[in-house]
């Protein structure tokens, strides 16, 4: 189901990671022209951009509950490097 905050033409981070990897796989199979391998290179650096930008918006809105004086309350969810040891 298409969220109705979507812009018109965008693509959802599924979509655009799809066209991305089909990009890559047309790249890699190495018969394209130069103009057409220029071309899926444009393409794929905006859709990685895109990507990008997705995942910082999702990642924003990530909260964690933590005690508080009077109960729990939510505070951004952060990831250092210490988080990422843990795992």
């Amino acid at each position: 189901m298409k969220d109705s905050r979507e812009k018109p033409g965008s693509k959802t981070f599924e979509q655009a990671l799809a066209r991305l990897e089909e990009l890559v796989s047309g790249l890699e199979r190495g018969n394209l022209s130069l103009e057409d391998s220029l071309a899926y290179f444009e393409e794929g650096t905006k859709l990685i951009q895109e990507c990008t930008s997705l995942l910082e918006a999702a990642e924003a809105k990530l909260q964690k509950l933590v005690p508080g004086g009077e109960g729990f309350k939510l505070e951004p969810l952060t990831f250092s490097d210490e988080d990422a040891q843990a795992k």
